[in-house]
């Protein structure tokens, strides 16, 4: 008769592959209820980029089924703690260059505030065609898209190319105490307002828009600096530094006791009580713990959410059902903020939830909030994973327009060229979304290892949280499988 810890097990492991099966059967629903046409569903300039693929329908089902099939059986099978422990606490020495680096820092400083005036007299002076103005190709070919992508794919260089500390650093600051019981709940609210902007008063086409509401967030960022302190407004309160800062987590480069290593990508992301990541003692953001409290879970929340909306309002089916909504009288503008705070409620909300299911779910101690708190670092890999998919292409199509802006910022492209890509680069969509969910798998996987004991704890303790990223990550395969339009009304 087989000990009753594997037997446990096992069961665990069955329940985990059923888990599998009903996600390949919704995916396949969701896919089955129309054809498949992948597609760049990139936030304003999408019309750069908008070339469909059509993926044969078993493929999708095939490919999406198996791999959050796979995933969930993953926490049942893997469980050797020393393996686990050996994964994500890798680490290569790559040395370091303390003058490199200074002198790096300081290049980028001046760099980025070249750049920010740039932005705005460009922005209001030059061309106001989007795809030749050097503020909206910058900002957002640049910025929002491959700066971004650079920063969870390798590391973050936002601290020392913040133009906003550059300038607060050379000014007298921390005339007011920050209350703590603000925590990041400010850059929180910041992200969400920064998307809100983007998404509906049409900046992405008006560059005299852009530049002018880059110079109101110059103003707040400097003033608010000014007021608190730069580190505490940079830490708490800036959503552009809240923003790359939680990306970073992901990347495999860093900076640990002062010296540059490598690990396994996202694996950065598993931190251990007692304030550090596994294996870092100084991180290139000047912090230990990533997630601290539930101002940080909604800070993860909205980094998966804002990429969600922005998928489905630029979506032609989103867009239906939003004149739908209001042919029956409501206001279009009303309809969007209902959508769009009522979806990052759902999704937060469903997160929290598992949490409280998943201590009913186990014999601990631990809070829901304490748990909430530990896999939430987990949600970062699937926002990365969201934010290639939804950006690659549209950052390989205005590359060409990027290099051209930056070679010469002062004068508008006069033959701008925009990439046409191949069908197939669509189709890498769907790994995108998969790959950042089964890393994710791994690090919510590690993350039950690190704290619970019991191999059975351990297991049982994913699941809720594996049933709410399997629920993000259908809803993001269904968004990219939609064909692309401009937003209802704002469009």
């Amino acid at each position: 008769m087989p000990p009753r810890d594997d037997t446990r097990r096992r069961q665990a492991a069955l329940w985990l592959g059923r888990l599998g099966a009903v996600a390949f059967a919704v995916v396949g629903v969701l896919v089955l209820a129309r054809g498949v046409a992948a597609s760049n569903a990139a936030v304003g300039l999408s019309d750069a980029s908008r070339e469909g693929l059509a993926v044969p329908r078993w493929l999708y089902v095939a490919t999406g089924g198996a791999a959050i099939g796979a995933s969930a059986l993953l926490a049942g099978f893997v469980t050797d703690r020393r393996f686990v422990a050996r994964v994500h606490e890798w680490r290569a020495d790559l040395g370091t260059d303390g003058r490199f680096r200074r002198v790096g820092g300081a290049f980028a400083g001046v760099l980025g505030v070249v750049l920010l005036a740039l932005v705005v007299y460009r922005g209001i002076d030059g061309p106001q065609l989007a795809t030749i103005n050097f503020a909206v190709v910058v900002v957002f070919a640049g910025g929002r898209a491959g700066l971004t992508m650079a920063t969870y794919a390798v590391g973050d260089v936002w601290p020392a190319l913040n133009p906003f500390r550059t300038i607060a650093a050379r000014l007298p600051t921390g005339f007011l105490a920050y209350p703590d019981r603000f925590g990041r709940w400010p850059a929180v609210g910041g992200l969400l307002l920064l998307v809100w902007i983007e998404t509906t008063t049409g900046i992405t086409d008006s560059p005299a828009t852009l530049a002018w509401v880059v110079v109101g967030y110059a103003v707040v960022s400097v003033g608010g600096a000014i007021l608190v302190g730069s580190d505490t407004w940079f830490r708490n309160v800036d959503p552009i530094t809240t923003f790359f800062r939680f990306y970073e987590r992901v990347a495999p480069l860093s900076w640990e006791g002062g010296r540059l290593r490598a690990s396994l990508p996202a694996m950065r992301l598993v931190e251990r009580e007692g304030g550090e990541a596994v294996g870092e003692t100084d991180s290139g953001s000047g912090s230990n713990l990533l997630v601290t409290g539930l101002d940080d879970v909604g800070v993860a929340i909205a980094l998966i959410w804002e990429l969600t909306f922005s998928g489905f309002v630029t979506t032609e089916q989103g867009a239906a059902a939003i004149r739908a909504v209001a042919g029956l009288g409501v206001p279009p503008m009303l309809i969007y903020v209902v959508l769009f705070l009522g979806g990052f409620g759902l999704f937060y909300g469903a997160y929290i939830v598992a949490a409280r299911v998943s201590v009913r779910r186990i014999r601990t101690t631990r809070t829901p909030r304490e748990l909430a708190v530990a896999f939430a670092p987990s949600l970062l890999v699937i926002a990365a994973g969201y934010h290639l998919a939804h950006y690659f292409g549209f950052f390989l199509s205005l590359s060409p327009s990027l290099l051209a802006v930056l070679v010469a910022p002062l004068s508008a492209p006069t033959n701008p060229v925009v990439l046409t890509l191949p069908a197939w680069v669509s189709a890498l969509n769907i790994a995108f979304v998969l790959g950042g969910h089964l890393v994710a798998i791994w690090v919510a996987h590690s993350t039950a290892y690190r704290l619970f004991p019991s191999r059975l704890q351990a297991i049982r303790s994913q699941y809720p949280f594996v049933l709410a990223m399997i629920g993000y990550t259908v809803v993001s395969l269904w968004l990219v499988s939609l064909p692309t339009a401009s937003p209802a009304f704002i469009g």
